[in-house]
């Protein structure tokens, strides 16, 4: 086996840290861990390692509307909902109906082999922040 196709020691490291990541972290996030847990890893290695680990299906790559890439642990179904003052990503396990789904294949023609809702709001956090801000 070739090397592209291990799972190199670095890729091990930092997939353990997307899995174990509960914010959704960008690659500057995954380096700051590296850093912090005594590695030093380039960022070349980074990129390249999310990139196998994504392409391996072992996690998933969140290209969130004009930010930078976030990287998930999480594989099985789930949609994701992110707040709009803060940038906070959290899972949501609802399923999307499955007649949203016929709906979007009937509409488009296409055959939908996955699907990704991303729901934005305003998390409790920032609720909670902004009722203090205006006593």
């Amino acid at each position: 086996m070739t090397r592209k196709g291990l799972l190199t020691t670095q890729r091990k490291v930092i997939y353990e840290i997307v899995k174990q990541a509960k914010d959704h972290p960008t690659a500057a996030d995954i380096m700051e861990r590296l850093k912090q847990g005594g590695y030093s890893f380039a960022y070349g290695t980074v990129y390249n390692s999310l990139r196998y680990l994504t392409e391996a299906g072992m996690i998933r790559e969140l290209q969130l509307e004009g930010d930078a890439s976030r990287y998930d642990g999480h594989v099985e179904d789930h949609q994701h909902v992110i707040c709009r003052l803060c940038g906070k990503v959290d899972e949501v396990y609802t399923v999307v109906p499955t007649d949203w789904v016929a709906t979007v294949a009937n509409e488009t023609g296409y055959d939908i082999e996955m699907e990704h809702v991303v729901f934005k709001g305003v998390c409790p956090q920032c609720q909670n922040a902004t009722k203090d801000t205006n006593l």
